[in-house]
Order: C-alpha cells, then structure tokens, then sequence
C-alpha cells in the first residue's frame, strides 16, 4: 500500500484529530492517507479488495449519521481534490469530491448560476459529501437535488477500474473491465421492474426526498447499466465506489426573492397551513418549532424578527418566494399572500426584500442545527435525525414526536426542517456515558421508526443511512428489495472492503455502538458540535489542525486522562504545541464562520498565556516603553535591509535555533524598511486639529515598524494617505496626546501576555479620555484593520463608549463622497482580511477599490492570509499554507482576464503577507485611492 499512496499517518493527534466528524458516532482510524491523484485512489482501492483491508472516504465530515468514521483505513479526499471548472457559461460545472458546495456556487455566481443541491451546511460540505449523499436542501426539493442534477462522472470501483460515464463508449468500458458487474446490473433491473409490488414500493418512497438505502429508483428510470451505475453510485455513501470528479448541470439564481417569517401559535397550526402554502407555488418553507425559535434568539446576528418574539408554545415557517422578473415576483407575492389569508398568525407578518433582512433569516435557519446542539447542557451529545413523510401526514407525525419525546423526558428537543417536502429534522440529546442514556437512546429510536414507517414515510430524507438506520433497512423496504440492496452490494464490492456496516449490516444493534461520548473541556468551547463549518475558513487547515480539531483533541486529551490511556496523552501532549497552539493565527475566521460563536484562538490564546512563554517578561515591559520598542523594530529592518539578506537569514535562523521558532521570527529577503514614527507624519498634516474633528484618529503602530511598500516614489504608507486624503477632503481628526507609545494591545493578546496587554488597555483608555467630554461623540478610527478590530475588544473592555470604525468604512462613508477621482488606477486584486470581516468593513474596502480602479476583482479563494502580526515571520510556513489558494485564484483571474496592475487589503502586516505569497506588492486601499485622486 505504501508504493501508492503519497501521504500516510498513524500520528495519534492525526488520528484523533480525523477521528470525529459531525455525527454521533467515533471510530479513531488506525491509518490516514492522502492520495493526490485519481489513479492512486484506484491503485489504493485495488490494493484493498486484494488484501481485505476496509477504507472509508472522507471529505468534509459533516455527515451526520456515520457514514465518515471507521477503525480501519479512512481516506482523505479534501486535502488534494479542490479543483472546479465552469463550462458552457456556467450552464454545467466540472468539480471534485473536495470542493465546497459555497466554493462551486461563488465560482458560478457571476454566471447568474448555482448547484441545485442547497444544503444547510453548503460552507463546509464537499462535493464528496453531496453526491455520496444525494444532498437536497432547503430548496431544491426532490426536482433539483444531485440525483436529478448531476449529468456524469469519473467512478473508480472497488478493482481500480475507472470510468469517465461522458465517455461515448463508458457502458463497452464497463462490460469489458467488468462483466459480472456489467450484466448482473441488467439482471437486478428485469428483477425490479418484473416485481409490481418492487416497483410500487420504489415509487412511493422515492415521491419523497429518500436517503434510505441505495437508490432504487435508478433501476425504474434508466437502463444501459453505467446509466444504472452512475444513478446508484449517487447516495451510496462510499460503499459501492469513489466518485473522483463530476459535471453538474447547473441551475439559475432568482435574481429576484422575498422572504418572511410566519409565526403560529402552535405547531399544529403552522403544520395544518401548509397544504395551502405549498399549493401557492412558494419556493420555500421552512419550520422552526419553538425551542428552535428560542435558541436562535441567543445567537449574535439574530434579526428582530425572531428577538422580538414572546416565544411560548410558538412555531415560525420561513417562507420564500422566488422569480426571475418584477411581474413574475409580483404574481408570486400576490398568490402567496392570498394562502395567508385566515392563517391564524401570532404576530404581523410581511414580505421583506431588504438583503440584509433576508441574510439574517437565513443564516439562523442555516446554521440551526448547530446553534441548537450548542446549547445542550455541556458533557451531552448532540444528534439529529432526519424522516420525510407525505406532507399530509406531517401534522399528526410532529404531534406524535411532541408526544415522544415528552414522555422519554427529552425536554430540549427540537423540530425543525424543510416543510414543503414533509421533510423534518429533530435533535436531541442523549448522555451516552450511562447505560440510562443508551437505553433510552435505544427506545426512543425504536418508536421511531414505528412511528414514521407508520405514516408512509422514510426514515432517512437527506442524511443518508450511515449507521444509524443501516440496521432498518429491511423494514422500511421489505424481504425482496433488501435482497436487491445486498446483491447490488455484492455486485460493486465482492470483497466488502467499501465502508463496511453502512447501509448493509447484519448487527441489529448497530446504532447503539461507537456511540460519540463527549467529555467537559474549556468552557471556551465546550459548546462545539464538531459540524466542521469552520474548517474551509481556517488558515491552517492544510498544514497543522482546523478549529474543530484542535476542539477534539482536547476532547480526546480529556478522555484519555480519564480513562488511564497515558501512552496517548503523552503523545498528544508533544505534538499539540506546534499543530494547535503554535500555527493558530488567532485570526477569528472560525467564530465568524460558528454558528454557535466558537471563536478558538479564544482558547489558543488562553493556552499561551498558560504556557511557558520565553520572553513573556520583556513583552510585558515593552508594553510602557512601546514608543521606544517599536522605533527599534524599525531600525533593526532598515540596517537588515541595507545587509546581505543570508546574512540576517543566518542570524534570525541562529537564534531560533537557541530560543525557539515561536519566539524568533525569521527574516525573509522581502520585508520592507522601517516605518516612520507617527508623529512625525502627524506633525506636518492640516488634517490633524482645527475645531471641529469629525473623528478620533489612533494611527496603527505597525506603520513605524513596517515601512510603505509604496505605489511609487511618493507613496509613504496608509497614515501618510489618510491624512491627504482628509486634508484633500476638509476633514480633521484629531489624536490623542502620546500616540507613539499607543498600541491596540493585540500583540500581547494574541501571545496570551496578560500583564502586558492590561498595561497598553489602561494607557489607551488614559489617552482616550483626556480628550475630554466634547469627543465622546466621535468614532474612534485606525488605519489597519486587524488594530481597529483590537482598539473594538480594547475600549469595551476599559468601558470607553466610543464606536470604532476601520479607516476604509471611515474613507467609504465620510471621505469618498467629498474626493474627485482623477486617475482610475487600472486593474486591482483586493485581499480582504480576516478583520475587515469581522468589522463588517469589507464591503467598504471592496467600495473604495472600484471607486479608484477600472475594475476591482475579489479572489473567490480569499481567506485570511495567517501573518498574523509575526505569526507569519515566526512560523513561514503557516503563511505559506493560508494563501496557497488565493495565490492560485490569482493566476486564474489573471489567465482569464488579464494582468493586475496593483493589489491591495486594509492592513499592512496582510499586505506583507500576500506580497510574500504572490510576489505582487500588497499596500493599503487607502494609497490606491490617494494616488487616485491626486490633483
């Protein structure tokens, strides 16, 4: 197996690290590898049939029934399968297995075009993922989902044969490569469709959004077997074969949509609503029972919609209409609102086009599952199930579950889901660290599945079988169909290597085992329910750990100090250092991303200040003496500049080599002079005084230790633009006495050097407040963008009432109304940050690009570049890994649509950063736009 596979791992922290996924199930692999191409997967998978060795894929991890965890060979087809090609205008998309459903959609977007497949999860669930899964979603319904969309792919089965099924010749290839397969896929067609009551079974079942089982329905709807293979393989969660890449046909976007929240007093009445509201045509319906509506009210970017409900026994529907021109909307609204009338609705309804509105809605609908499952009571697991049952049966099957789950005591439980469809999803949780909590666990899923296959329904809509329903297959498909199923089986995989015990099993109980245990941890994140939505944002997420990672090996550390498992904490305990602590950026992406608000650098930067950090006394010291440190940091780069770059590469290697790599930063050809002090720059500039100063202005102190990369020879940096461009303006700042010795305090906060970061909070407080009474009004503003974020945590936590603006929403909204653009700067990159996107200032930095340049163009494959002050001189390699993707987007934008003639973010360790990666050199927007406006 070695000779094949590129990267192999039985590393415990990758082990552990891999582990988990979004389910309630935990299987630790023994072996992890990482193939690069699609032949080594089919030299990997032929190796398997030939030795008997069990492989699982694994992509994403945000299945929620087991389907991506096993103790034999998981295989991670994230890591190297990314690649995503438009085709035909963006009519059909060419993707592989490890592209995001959001990274396909962005890359469509500006076609007018998207997936069909919508799943909640679309910012973390692969490609892999939907098609192993036959992803819906909360629009799609059954017309649009993967199996209706995808239009072909590359398979690799479980011999190492490959097909491409666009091939002319795919179904000759697969009657050559493989005969037994080829007819016996013939021979289970004429067994299905010769058997009426088969057939009447399939269609029933398959009228609704159906993850049970494989999919039948292909024998009733194709013939040629590679049609009938290519169909199967869509849903058959890595048991029947491995999809290595896929063509879509792609969808349009609803330019046009309004949205609304229905509120019912009870649940009954908003279910009993639907056939109405699903007769008038809207494109979606979305329920949330009242737990659901409660917790969405906790989290941070809840809408007034739900805050301002007195929830009691309460349900909301979520409903939207969708149209591609003004008359079609207009019709749509009207039919709509006429299935409103008589609705007995518990507070005002109306339609809302408002984006931002529509944005808020949705993102709580989006991430409610995780937003749930994080407020279960700490040390419980979260798990949801999802059913489907004819819409007219939804009423009586959600008062039934009430019912349920009141009597097994689950006073938490929620329902919620894609009403439309008759597709709902309850979560609850279970403490599956006492036989109690299993037993009821066991119960509860036994009535259930009575319940449901009761009412004609399905047992799995969207989830996929995995191994929470494997062992109730047979009952919701009968004696004959789960024959087929096992032959079929047989057929794909004669040695049963393929994920075995997901969706065939012979354990009865296999539900009940490997049942995820989840221990108390920091309290920092003892609320993640490991759904992986952090994962694509993180910037180390192809070289060390992601958030969730890091999360679960404290999980793992805490288990296995509870259970004596001393060899694995030890092991765990060398690695984490580097992997967790060391290669976090702390940058904040992950919370934005955390529908529950996990930001991990919180606990990454509480494990530092907890380590034992060289040079934490000096830091804290350097804290009142900042005017002096960093004008010392500027000389070291302007003499390191004028020397010999191996020379101060063999001096910074030497010393890291003594004190350490996260103490020393290593000095790279590339890095700019020093700065200039600011109040040097200060002194000479109009904009600075006068009797009516619109704004607070802390210049960053990383313009002293950094000097400008420039535009040109007259370009001095973002403080030097700022400043004309607010003389250019008529506008004064004004700026607190000592503003050289003044720090936002992230330095100290991101190394977990507490003393040292109360020292700088008291100083800027100080500073701040002897301007007096008459500025409390003014918005405090700063030049980078990454210091305005921490001058936000800064003055709240000193209790300054100031509201804080980064200089681009400050330039976008006060200055560039009063600026003539003279000189349009050509074609721009711009390169958000990771804090331009927590203070919302990214569409403010993107503003001032266009407004400067002929066109301004956004890398799709942005993300945070992990300089992170000198996390990036510090550990280069971390630098390296964040922009890989951005640097490549690069290249493509610039194939397509020609050369770049700048770059530019809001923040100038970022623009250090991305001119490392790209050799392009970043400077700030605001220099873009003072070079622009030059007289």
């Amino acid at each position: 197996m070695d000779a094949v596979l590129t990267t192999r791992t039985q590393r415990p922290i990758d082990l552990v690290a891999m582990a988990h996924d979004a389910s309630h199930y935990l299987l630790r692999p023994h072996t992890i590898v990482t193939p690069n191409t699609v032949e080594q997967v089919a030299a990997l998978l032929a190796d398997a049939s030939a030795s008997g060795s069990a492989v699982t894929f694994r992509s994403g991890g945000t299945s929620l029934s087991g389907q991506g965890v096993t103790d034999q060979v998981l295989v991670d087809t994230r890591s190297a399968f990314r690649g995503i090609e438009v085709l035909d205008g963006g009519e059909r998309v060419r993707v592989q297995p490890g592209a995001t459903v959001r990274q396909v959609n962005a890359r469509l977007a500006r076609f007018g075009r998207r997936l069909g497949p919508d799943p909640a999860s679309e910012i973390a669930c692969t490609i892999g993922g939907v098609i192993a899964n036959n992803s819906s979603g909360m629009a799609c319904g059954t017309e649009q989902n993967t199996y209706q969309t995808l239009e072909s792919m590359t398979l690799v089965l479980a011999s190492g044969t490959t097909i491409d099924s666009a091939s002319a010749d795919a179904d000759e290839q697969l009657r050559l490569a493989e005969p037994e397969l080829w007819s016996g896929l013939s021979a289970l067609r004429e067994r299905v469709v010769g058997d009426a009551e088969s057939v009447e079974s399939i269609r029933r079942l398959f009228a609704m959004k159906n993850t049970m089982g494989y999919g039948l329905n292909s024998f009733l709807d194709h013939e040629r077997p590679i049609d009938l293979l290519v169909r199967l393989m869509i849903g058959s969660e890595g048991t029947l074969g491995w999809v290595g890449e896929a063509v879509f046909r792609t969808v349009a976007v609803a330019p046009l949509v309004a949205t609304g929240l229905l509120v019912f007093p009870t649940l009954a009445a908003a279910t009993a609503a639907l056939p109405a509201l699903v007769a008038s045509g809207l494109a979606t319906i979305e329920l949330m029972d009242a737990t659901s509506l409660r917790v969405a009210q906790t989290l941070s970017d809840a809408p007034p919609a739900i805050t301002g409900l007195t929830v009691d026994g309460h349900a909301a529907l979520l409903i939207e209409v969708h149209a591609a021109t003004d008359a079609a909307l207009a019709a749509g609204l009207a039919r709509a609102e006429g299935a409103l009338v008589g609705l007995p609705l518990a507070a005002e309804f109306a339609f809302s086009r408002e984006p931002a509105e529509r944005a808020a809605l949705w993102h709580v609908r989006k991430g409610l599952y995780p937003a749930v499952a994080g407020a279960r009571p700490s040390g419980t697991t979260a798990l949801l199930e999802d059913i489907a049952v004819p819409v007219a049966k939804l009423l009586p099957t959600c008062e039934a579950l009430e019912t349920m789950f009141a009597r097994y005591g689950y006073e938490s439980a929620v329902i919620f889901g894609h009403a439309k469809d008759g597709n709902i999803h309850f979560l609850l949780t279970e403490r599956f660290d006492s036989p109690e909590g299993v037993a009821r666990y066991e119960a509860v899923t036994e009535e259930i599945v009575r319940l449901v296959l009761s009412q004609g329904g399905t047992l799995k809509a969207e989830h996929g079988t995995g191994r929470i329903m494997a062992p109730f297959v047979e009952r919701q498909y009968g004696a004959e169909l789960m024959a087929v199923m096992r032959e079929l089986k047989r057929l794909c995989d004669p040695a049963g290597v393929l994920n075995p015990g997901v969706i065939i099993t012979d354990d009865a109980r296999a539900h009940l085992r490997n049942l995820k245990i989840t221990p108390t941890v920091e309290a920092e994140v003892d609320r993640c329910v490991e759904c992986g939505y952090c994962e694509p944002t993180c910037p180390s997420r192809t070289l060390t750990l992601t958030p969730r990672q890091r999360i679960v090996v404290r999980r793992e550390l805490a288990a296995a100090e509870a259970r004596g498992d001393h060899a694995l904490v030890e092991a765990l305990l060398v690695d984490e250092p580097y992997e967790s602590v060391q290669t976090c950026a702390v940058d904040g992406m992950c919370g934005i991303a955390c529908p529950v608000d996990i930001n991990t650098g919180d606990l990454v930067r509480r494990l530092r200040a907890e380590g034992r950090a060289p040079g934490r006394g000096v830091w804290n010291a350097a804290s009142g003496t900042w005017d002096a440190t960093t004008r010392v940091a500027s000389v070291a780069l302007t003499v390191a500049d004028a020397l010999p770059t191996a020379l101060v590469r063999g001096a910074s290697s030497a010393a890291r080599a003594v004190l350490g790599t996260d103490v020393v930063p290593r000095y790279e050809a590339g890095l700019p002079r020093g700065g200039t002090r600011r109040s040097r720059l200060l002194s000479g500039s109009a904009a600075v005084g006068g009797s009516a100063p619109v704004a607070v202005y802390l210049p960053a102190c990383v313009g002293t230790m950094f000097g400008p990369e420039g535009i040109d020879a007259d370009s001095a940096g973002a403080t030097a633009a700022l400043l004309a461009l607010c003389e250019r303006a008529g506008v004064t700042l004004i700026v607190p006495e000592g503003i050289d010795g003044l720090c936002c305090g992230t330095p100290w906060k991101s190394k977990g050097h507490t003393a040292g970061y109360a020292s700088m909070r008291e100083r800027v407080r100080a500073a701040v407040a002897a301007l007096g009474p008459d500025v409390e009004a003014l918005p405090v503003i700063s030049d980078a963008a990454s210091c305005s974020e921490g001058f936000v945590g800064l003055l709240a936590a000193e209790g300054v009432p100031h509201l804080v603006l980064d200089s681009v929403t400050f330039a976008a909204e006060t200055l560039l109304p009063r600026l003539e653009i003279v000189e349009r700067q050509g074609r721009v990159a711009v390169h958000p940050t990771c804090s331009t996107e927590a203070l919302g200032a990214t569409g403010a930095l993107v503003a001032i690009a266009r407004a400067a340049a002929d066109e301004a163009v956004v890398p799709e494959a942005w993300g945070c570049c992990a300089f992170a002050g000198d996390r990036g001189m510090l550990h280069p390699e971390l630098t390296a890994a964040a922009t890989a993707s951005e640097v490549a987007d690069l290249e493509r934008l610039q194939r397509e649509g020609g050369a770049l003639d700048h770059a530019v973010s809001a923040n100038r360790t970022c623009e250090l950063g991305m001119s490392r990666a790209t050799g392009m050199p970043y400077v700030h927007v605001l220099e873009l736009l003072e070079r622009a406006t030059r007289p």
